[in-house]
């Protein structure tokens, strides 16, 4: 296994100054938005194992159903063939250790689609859907080499969270490779 594949996950959250700040969610020319629809369920498994998150069927999707905020479980939809190309879920967050948020989860994209800004407009729509549901606590988990991702989330204005003592180090190397400001006293605050 890879060694960045093994270690803890990445956290980032949205700032607190952004909670009014509107999210625009911009869709690319031949592409809709809409929230999940019952038969939804076999292309979102295809984009899972598409975007590299194997293993997903009903019994694996199952414990996440009753996290999804009703109208939270976001679809980028490709017109012309009318097949679903991206998604992300708007979910729940009960924690021991945190404070009852939202989360911006699952997010993923077929391939074929790769480009066009989808996964920033299906993660924009969770956020501005967490939000308008009154979270003020929101997060999302990733990993390291997800570097299209964490680009994504950076630019939608997710800051990392430096929860543990190795993130600092972390997050130089990633934003090195994404060739973005490494500003982590801002992060802190």
């Amino acid at each position: 296994m890879n060694e960045s594949k093994s270690r803890t996950q990445l956290q980032m959250v949205w700032p607190e100054h952004l909670l009014r700040a509107p999210l625009p969610v911009r869709l690319p020319p031949g592409y809709t938005l809409r929230t999940y629809r019952q038969g939804d369920e076999p292309r979102f498994y295809a984009i899972m194992e598409l975007a590299g998150f194997t293993g997903w069927d009903d019994r694996r999707l199952r414990p996440w159903r009753s996290r999804i905020l009703p109208a939270g479980w976001f679809m980028a939809v490709h017109e012309a063939s009318g097949e679903i190309a991206a998604t992300a879920m708007a979910l729940r967050n009960p924690s021991d250790q945190l404070p009852p948020g939202g989360e911006l989860g699952w997010v993923a994209c077929d391939p074929a689609h790769t480009g066009q800004g989808l996964g920033m407009v299906v993660s924009a729509a969770v956020t501005a859907r967490l939000i308008d549901a009154g979270y003020r606590d929101i997060r999302l988990y990733t990993e390291d080499w997800r570097l299209p991702a964490l680009k994504t989330y950076l630019k939608l204005g997710y800051i990392p969270f430096l929860y543990a003592p190795d993130m600092p180090g972390r997050w130089q190397v990633i934003c090195t490779q994404l060739q973005w400001p490494f500003t982590p006293e801002a992060w802190r605050s």
